[in-house]
């Protein structure tokens, strides 16, 4: 009887797993002019690791075993009247590209998307199933 629910617990596991990924993109995105961040630099953007797990028959899904700062450089901008600029006038900016945020956003929306509908086609097919078994 659990097989029968995996399809859903994995789904479910994977919407967890990309709203995280939405809210990353989400901070990425918001922070993306940040040049001073609590550690003292500037913000760095966050990617979100999948994984998928199999312990057992009854616990199979996605989760996310860590957020990983991108080591890609930032940009370096001449602005000297700002007030986190070096000693050369430059502002260390965050390695944030709000284009390909975007892109993953969509990717991130239609993944979540995605399992929506595997959701509610599951359910259909379980409800109709229930439903030939009291003819």
């Amino acid at each position: 009887m659990k097989e029968m629910f995996l399809p859903l617990r994995v789904s479910a596991t994977a919407l967890e797993a990309q709203k995280i990924r939405l809210n990353t993109i989400a901070s990425n995105v918001a922070n993306a002019s940040s040049t001073k961040t609590a550690d003292g630099g500037p913000y760095r953007r966050k990617d979100v690791l999948f994984r998928s797990f199999l312990y057992d028959e009854s616990s199979v899904g996605v989760d996310i075993p860590k957020i990983v700062e991108d080591q890609r450089p930032g940009r370096m901008v001449f602005e000297p009247s700002h007030p986190d600029a070096d000693k050369n006038g430059y502002v260390s900016y965050p390695n944030v590209n709000v284009i390909e945020e975007m892109v993953n956003l969509m990717a991130a929306s239609r993944a979540y998307e995605a399992n929506l509908t595997l959701i509610s086609t599951y359910k259909d097919m379980f409800t109709k199933t229930l439903g030939i078994t009291n003819v």
